[in-house]
Order: structure tokens, then sequence, then C-alpha cells
């Protein structure tokens, strides 16, 4: 990843890369698309609540009523737990670009060989769940020129 996930393209055509500004407007856009689901799965439940129980309490009428109330339930709590799951999904995209940032700014720093002080609202690193940092690029010994590699097992 020439550039860092931040940078730009080094023009061999490897790696990819995370623009941190991207996946926030992602984010705010499905937090945005789960509250108007919301909105409407709230509509919803308000216009079955208003036409009462027009089915009567008949055999028939009973019988519709004994299949539509778990299934009513299960349709609007299903729609809820959908615009919450779309909603949350822009969070995950929040913290994926705030990740990023932080991983980069780390990264950066260790090529560097600076380091930053600890604690601060300026000093350290961003709050947050621990990055651990990435492995440096090593040339695959077998292919001569061939691109650096970053060895498994360093997720980050």
């Amino acid at each position: 990843m020439a550039g860092g996930s931040t940078g730009a393209s080094d023009g061999r055509g490897s790696g990819f890369f995370l623009k941190p500004w991207e996946l926030h407007g992602e984010g705010r856009e499905f937090e945005r698309i789960g509250g108007e689901l919301g909105k409407a799965v709230g509509a919803l439940e308000k216009g079955l609540a208003e036409l009462g129980t027009p089915w009567g309490t008949d055999q028939p009428g009973s019988a519709f009523a004994a299949v539509y109330g778990p299934a009513r339930g299960e349709l609007l709590g299903g729609l809820k737990a959908l615009a919450g799951g779309v909603g949350g999904v822009g969070a995950g995209l929040h913290a994926m670009a705030g990740r990023t940032t932080d991983t980069d700014t780390v990264t950066a720093d260790g090529f560097a060989g600076t380091s930053r002080p600890a604690g601060g609202p300026s000093g350290g690193r961003p709050t947050g769940p621990a990055v651990a940092p990435a492995a440096r690029p090593v040339a695959d010994p077998a292919t001569p020129g061939a691109a650096p590699v970053v060895p498994r097992g360093t997720a980050v």
C-alpha cells in the first residue's frame, strides 16, 4: 500500500486505499437511511394499530387474528431490527475511518522513527481500541525485483 491507506497510488496497481473522509460520508448516509427506515416502520406500526380489528370475533375472524397477530409482531420487530442494523453499519464505517487514520499515523511514525508523547489531548494516539503496529513490508527473496509483501498474521 504505497502512500498508506490515505495516500496516492504508486502506479503499480497493487494494494487498496481507504479514504477516511469517504468512509465518514458513507457512514452518515447509512445512519440517515436507518433513521428514515425507522420512521417508516413507526408509521406502519401506527397505521396498523389504527386499523383495529376489522376481521371480527367470529370463527374466520378469530382464525385470521391467530395468524395475523404473531406475524405482525414478527414483521414489525424484524423491520425495527433492520433499521437499527442499517444505522449500525454507519457507526461501523465511522469506527473504520477512525482506525484507518490511527493506523496510518502509527505506521507513518514508525517509518519516520519518531515517537509520540504519551497522554494528553494533543499527545499520543487518539483514544480508542488498541491498534497493533502494521508490519513492515519485506521483499520476497524467491522473486528478485518483486514488490514487497506484508507477512501474514499481522492483522491491524
